[in-house]
């Protein structure tokens, strides 16, 4: 029975990343593989899988959520943060649960799948939309953005993940699957430049650049590769100064700087809620122990309705209840300062242990940047794609190895 169960294992594991992107449609499948997963685990679970993780960064891991649920009971706000904590749960119960998968690639070569049929039945739909709703234009953001499958940040998300994978599986030699893997690296690239966020297309700059420090002759092709951005960068800047000068030449620059964030897609509602983030700072204080999270929600809420013009945005932010799309602002008011300090220190632990892996500082890379944007941990989608980006850092380099060799033979 247990070999049987260890063959499904890594196959429900397979299921579960495939169908998140569509769990408003199977709401309720993504909960039961999870609970089929927990139910199996201590059946086929091992002494030696504990060695496939590095531990200290782990063990700051559970520290930092130790302290966030003993911060929330002794604060007694535990009511109201019980949510997010268990969704903080939810990725760290991931890590745990991966220990018997023998780091087949099942998961990613799942991501790969998911993000293709994300972005086919996205395209679907924005075609649909622009047949079927009058007025419906194609370069109008907010209507392309709710044809979308899924949240765009996260579709964004996956995305990446998915050229990351696809990148990390392609062979050096001339292997039939290759065809397979770049075709999926175009597909995504190309959607994420077209349709989806900016801070997808910022992160595969970012994997593009960091990729230039690994190898031989880094330096120069770190320089040639930064000199290309800079030049695309400033003509795109003085492309957007130049219409917006035409546009309004009574503004100053620094009201044009202004401006162009507060209209910036990617950060118009980050803008409203890192300025209401600083003002709970400066009103409370930084604190050792934070506020808590669910007292973080409601002075969010506070500064809204206090801040904002009445209209249609701010009833939005209020009945939604935004947080601070900041996963370190959040931190630091609701955990205070030794929460930061944790999690911190879990960032530089696993840079400590993967700065010589490329695929696993991009996925760092990749987890702070989507920290800096979102509160990961709020959501079930975000707490699912952060387990995954954990298992990856928390991976010893012997695990890696055993993997590479294992494909190289099945190859």
């Amino acid at each position: 029975m247990k070999i049987i169960l260890a063959a499904i294992y890594p196959f429900a594991f397979m299921l579960l990343f495939l169908i998140i992107p569509f769990d408003e449609y199977v709401r309720a499948l993504p909960n039961i593989l999870f609970l089929i997963l927990v139910i199996t685990f201590p059946s086929i679970i091992k002494r030696e899988h504990f060695f496939k993780i590095n531990k200290v960064p782990f063990f700051i891991l559970l520290v930092f959520f130790l302290y966030t649920l003993l911060n929330s009971v002794f604060s007694q706000t535990i009511d109201g943060d019980i949510n997010s904590i268990k969704k903080m749960g939810l990725a760290i119960g991931l890590v745990v649960l991966y220990l018997p998968v023998q780091h087949d690639r099942k998961v990613q070569k799942a991501i790969i799948a998911s993000s293709i049929a994300a972005i086919l039945i996205s395209i679907v739909s924005i075609i649909y939309s622009a047949n079927t709703v009058e007025g419906f234009e194609f370069w109008d953001s907010q209507m392309t953005i709710e044809a979308l499958l899924i949240d765009r940040l996260y579709l964004g998300m996956i995305s990446v993940l998915s050229v990351l994978f696809s990148y990390y599986a392609m062979r050096k030699k001339y292997h039939p699957n290759n065809r397979y893997y770049l075709g999926a690296i175009i597909v995504n690239v190309l959607f994420v430049f077209l349709v989806v966020s900016k801070i997808a297309a910022l992160a595969l700059i970012a994997m593009l650049l960091l990729r230039q420090c690994y190898g031989k002759k880094r330096v120069l092709r770190l320089a040639t590769t930064a000199g290309v951005l800079v030049l695309l960068m400033a003509a795109l800047f003085l492309f957007k100064y130049q219409t917006q000068k035409e546009d309004a030449n009574t503004s100053s620059y620094k009201e044009t700087i202004i401006n162009t964030i507060k209209n910036t897609q990617i950060l118009d509602t980050r803008y409203t809620t890192w300025s209401c983030s600083w003002k709970i700072l400066q009103d409370q204080g930084i604190t050792a122990t934070g506020i808590g999270l669910d007292r973080t929600k409601e002075n969010l809420v506070a500064c809204y309705t206090n801040t904002m013009q009445e209209g249609e945005t701010k009833d939005r932010f209020i009945d939604q209840s935004y947080n601070t799309h900041n996963q370190f602002l959040d931190i630091l008011i609701s955990e205070g300062v030794i929460g930061l300090l944790l999690f911190i220190g879990l960032i530089v632990a696993l840079f400590f242990y993967n700065r010589n892996n490329y695929f696993q500082t991009a996925m760092l890379v990749l987890f702070c940047l989507y920290c800096l944007v979102e509160n990961v941990f709020h959501r079930q989608i975000g707490s699912y794609y952060i387990g995954l980006m954990l298992i990856i850092l928390l991976a010893n380099s012997t695990y890696l190895k055993m993997n590479d060799n294992k494909e190289l033979k099945n190859n």
